[in-house]
């Protein structure tokens, strides 16, 4: 049941309810129990202002009503540890997960058990009577993953991999003790903010036992996270590879249920990065690295316990990485999706299976016959469709605008939304069946209204979202809103998508979001027009994007022009008002990198190089040396607790901007990460914003 509240601020309502994510369903699995049923099992908190995840399911045998089988709230209460682990929180920031209690859980084959953690306390739940097992009570644990058969649950304490057997209740650590700069089971930070890997350890299909990353973080530069708002706190030590420095080194193992330790050796050297381990339950496992300049790939098959090389993959300027792929199917052919031209495209073996037209974004199932996919024509949407490996595609969306998917078993969970919508719609699909999954979040408190614009000779996605007061005649000063780099799209169709934006209009303004080049949705060639320059582009399409819309719609006051973004879309705004202030007249730059060489070496390195063998494109993008070139009001936002864009970034271009004599604004926040999940400080954070445009456009 969604609720509304109409009796608050919408900064208030979004603060309080995380971005309307609370009480929304989400975190879906489906499973073949041993009975044939279908079982979809999924997140959800009670109601859209609490943050605690409960643990659902829903079954075919049941037409898929829903039933609560763990409250975190109730199960939370008789857990001896409620510390959770620094480790957990780290997990659940790279992962961008804003809500508590279960956040996330595993499965064994037959969706008979689930293993979860609460507070650092690993449970195992029975999912045919609801009953729930403590598995350990001084451990602070992370990421359980229980064992294919149900009999073991994995989980990472202290840095190791420890083995639960829940019928005898025993605990081992069966990863080696090792130093402190080590650790096993856990992502490392490359793989987990940039290239999509939030796991460590992958249960062998078997249970004969897992596959695990070490990672050894002895050769990486510390950086330390202190607030100085807290003085009497230690500084933490965050180990951080900058551009250019010494990355971690990863290593993957095969541990037996024993204790033993294989190693599944590749050369590191040539090949830096582990992108991807996929274990399918009926295929072979395989495991995809990368160059550290990422134009080289290697994937492997796990077999006989070493790796077996299968593919050697190249391209230029990078490869891109792509959810779900390579993988194999169950008849052991190679999926994956390859840059062909200008197009992204399923192939099998190698060989292309989807035409030239729909471009693939991500694998979510993988059959005998064919697979599951989700994929694009236009831009602004999505749709998921079945590809056979004849290359026929058949749409399984039957709404247009954004869908997402999880596939299983012939069953499909999907995501919907549209422009008109202010949330997702979530069903599972089960044959000539579709039941919808309840969702308990608070309708928002105001209606977006954008419009969708193409625009300019490289048809420029943007979409402009107007005061709801507006009549004809009005003219309202101009408030540009993007993210405008690479992995993140802006312009969708999704009404949700659009709700902070509609209330800055609702303040007197029009807001304006444009995706240029670089950001996802336009296939290849687009993505790489950002090749040694993620100034220079992204910027002008800004730009040309404002002024063809200026052309179209008379709302739009251009002789007033703000921008504002947060840490790519910082970096943006912070660039405009130095490159163009003949164009853009204030900015808030939020967690805004400043300089590239501060930034991580697998995102950084991917775009501009490495810059110990050429730092042009690092000289030519830096905001630092451009600090003299300020004329316009500036507004620096950072979370000092940033580990991702370092507080560095906005201090040292403070630095800059103070030694040029320019004047500029900064916002330290006390004890935030990069992202605001904090109630006060996301709302007054709007707020603020707000005030700092009125006072500067007027």
């Amino acid at each position: 049941m969604q609720v509304t509240s109409e009796s608050e601020s919408f900064p208030r309502q979004r603060a309080r309810t995380r971005g309307f994510r609370l009480g929304a369903p989400r975190g879906f699995a489906i499973r073949r129990t041993e009975s044939g049923d279908t079982r979809v099992v999924f997140l959800r908190s009670a109601d859209g202002r609490t943050a605690a995840g409960d643990l659902w399911v829903a079954e075919s045998s049941q037409d898929y009503r829903d039933r609560l089988v763990v409250s975190a709230i109730d199960v939370g209460e008789s857990s001896s540890n409620s510390q959770v682990p620094a480790a957990e929180l780290a997990r659940r920031e790279r992962s961008r997960e804003v809500t508590e209690g279960i956040t996330s859980y595993s499965l064994d084959a037959s969706g008979t058990f689930a293993a979860f953690a609460l507070d650092g306390t690993a449970y195992r739940a029975n999912l045919d009577d609801g009953s729930v097992v403590a598995l350990t009570r001084d451990l602070a644990v992370v990421d359980p993953r229980i064992s294919p058969d149900g009999r073991f649950v994995a989980f990472v304490a202290d840095s190791r991999i420890h083995l639960s057997d829940v019928a005898t209740g025993t605990l081992t650590c069966i990863s080696p003790d090792e130093d402190d700069t080590v650790t096993w089971g856990l992502a490392d930070f490359i793989a987990a903010e940039e290239l999509e890997r939030h796991r460590g350890m992958w249960w062998l299909p078997d249970s004969s036992g897992l596959l695990a990353e070490r990672v050894d973080e002895s050769g990486v530069a510390v950086r330390w996270i202190g607030d100085p708002a807290r003085p009497e706190r230690e500084p933490t030590a965050h180990r951080y590879p900058a551009a250019g420095t010494t990355n971690a080194a990863v290593s993957l193992h095969r541990l037996s249920l024993d204790g033993a330790v294989t190693d599944l050796a590749w050369d590191t050297n040539e090949y830096c990065y582990l992108q991807s381990v996929n274990v399918p339950t009926n295929g072979a496992p395989t495991v995809t690295v990368l160059s550290r300049d990422q134009q080289r790939q290697r994937v492997f098959q796990v077999a006989d316990d070493s790796l077996v090389t299968i593919a050697d993959r190249s391209h230029s300027p990078w490869v891109t990485v792509i959810p779900g792929v390579p993988s194999l199917s169950p008849r052991e052919e190679l999926i994956e999706v390859l840059a062909d031209d200008d197009c992204f495209r399923l192939t099998r073996n190698g060989s292309a299976v989807t035409p030239p037209d729909i471009n693939i974004e991500a694998v979510l199932d993988i059959g005998e016959e064919a697979a599951i996919v989700q994929a694009y024509e236009e831009p602004t949407a999505r749709f998921i469709a079945e590809v056979n490996w004849d290359g026929f595609v058949r749409r399984l969306s039957t709404q247009p605008g954004w869908n997402a998917a999880v596939a299983e078993s012939g069953v499909l969970v999907e995501l919907t939304t549209d422009l008109d919508s202010l949330a997702s719609r979530a069903r599972i699909v089960d044959g000539d069946r579709a039941v919808s999954v309840e969702s308990f979040a608070e309708t928002p408190c105001l209606r977006p209204r954008p419009r969708i614009h193409v625009v300019g000779s490289r048809e420029l996605r943007s979409a402009v979202v107007l005061p709801s007061s507006h009549e004809p005649g009005l003219r309202w000063p101009v408030i540009c809103s993007p993210y405008g780099g690479p992995h993140a799209q802006r312009v969708l169709q999704a009404g949700q998508a659009y709700l902070t934006e509609q209330w800055l209009a609702d303040q007197g303004f029009a807001v304006v979001i444009t995706d240029g080049r670089g950001t996802p949705g336009r296939g290849p060639m687009w993505e790489y027009a950002v090749h040694g320059d993620l100034a220079g582009p992204v910027l002008q399409d800004q730009v040309d994007a404002l002024e063809a819309l200026a052309e179209k719609i008379d709302a739009l006051d251009t002789t007033r022009v703000g921008i504002r973004g947060w840490s790519f879309g910082g970096y943006l705004a912070a660039l405009a008002v130095l490159d163009r202030p003949n164009v853009f007249h204030a900015a808030v730059a939020g967690a805004p990198v400043t300089d590239w060489r501060l930034y991580d070496t697998a995102y950084t390195e991917r775009y501009l190089g490495n810059p110990n063998d050429d730092a042009s494109a690092y000289e030519r993008t830096t905001l630092l040396t451009r600090a003299p070139e300020l004329t316009r009001p500036l507004l620096l936002i950072h979370g000092l607790a940033d580990d991702n864009v370092l507080a560095a970034h906005t201090l040292q271009m403070s630095s800059a901007l103070l030694a040029a004599g320019r004047p500029h604004n900064v916002l330290p926040l006390s004890g935030v990460t990069h992202m605001t999940p904090q109630e006060v400080i996301a709302e007054n954070l709007l707020l603020t914003e707000v005030g700092f445009f009125r006072t500067h456009l007027g």
